[in-house]
């Protein structure tokens, strides 16, 4: 298990697990969040999914398990192939698991130097380097506004089109160095980590595939079934908080001719769950995470 996982307690607990009831681990990765699952299942089934074919290494020999390496928004589909619709809880901790960050070669991290790859599916085709020295100016000012939130982001964009002219942008490192000038406040690591988020959200359309993935658990939980969500980032978190309250990621409730409310699930927390100082000290990765439960109506 490569995957220390974040809020393990408080999430568990969240599902209000059942012994002989069906659960989902949507980002399976090094398997922590699912071998908690798997202790308190008597007769019950568990579904891993995973996109990253690294994590089948990681997967459980359990006649309960069963692991599914495919994207989550694909959670119907396959909930239909097993004949395990409709399930009892899910469980998704977004982002990206510590095994990928810590491997130079997929790209994510700001702290090794690696090729500039960032997908989290390596068999798809776009990459951080076709992003970076592919996009138009006006492209890259985009992502870097809506996915890092960088203030300076058409300084930012601007500059990496003057030093792609020069040479192409190969590695993290080069990356770095391109735009090393653009550095607000001189705050490298902050600034650099927003550059690397936006990069990572726009190749694997994160915020595309969490929006589908939200709507599809609505559709493939019991009344009573329970969604877990652990997020990391505000633009991620955001989208959670606005599904859950609302059933849409405006935020608005919607409601019918009769005015009864149009939403799918009902919070079991107002406020979003965040890690205990203890639990960040030893694990930097939890700093940022905040956990949202709801009941499906």
């Amino acid at each position: 298990m490569y995957h220390r996982p974040v809020l393990l307690k408080e999430s568990i607990n969240g599902l209000a697990i059942k012994p002989d009831g069906i659960y989902v681990d949507a980002t399976y990765g090094g398997g922590g969040h699912s071998a908690e699952i798997l202790k308190q299942l008597s007769t019950g089934k568990l579904l891993g999914f995973d996109k990253d074919s690294d994590a089948m290494n990681n997967k459980f020999d359990d006649e309960r398990f069963i692991f599914v390496n495919s994207n989550f928004i694909f959670i119907k589909n396959f909930l239909m192939f097993y004949k395990v619709l409709p399930v009892d809880g899910i469980l998704a901790d977004l982002g990206i698991s510590s095994f990928q960050i810590d491997e130079p070669s997929r790209g994510f991290s700001t702290r090794f130097e690696g090729a500039l790859d960032m997908r989290m599916n390596i068999n798809t085709d776009l990459d951080a380097g076709k992003v970076i020295n592919n996009y138009s100016e006006s492209e890259l000012k985009e992502i870097f506004s809506k996915y890092g939130e960088i203030r300076n982001s058409g300084k930012l964009a601007s500059m990496l089109i003057n030093k792609r002219k020069e040479r192409k942008i190969v590695t993290t490192e080069d990356l770095k160095n391109a735009i090393r000038s653009c550095v607000i406040k001189r705050n490298d690591n902050k600034y650099f980590a927003q550059v690397f988020q936006a990069i990572r959200i726009e190749v694997n359309d994160e915020l595309g595939v969490l929006k589908t993935f939200l709507k599809e658990t609505a559709n493939v939980l019991k009344p009573g079934g329970r969604l877990v969500v652990i997020s990391y980032h505000s633009l991620e978190d955001r989208l959670v908080k606005n599904f859950l309250k609302s059933g849409n990621f405006k935020g608005e409730i919607e409601k019918d001719f009769y005015g009864k409310p149009q939403v799918d699930f009902k919070l079991i927390n107002r406020k979003p769950i965040i890690p205990a100082e203890a639990e960040i000290n030893e694990n930097k990765r939890a700093r940022s995470a905040k956990l949202r439960i709801a009941e499906k109506l």
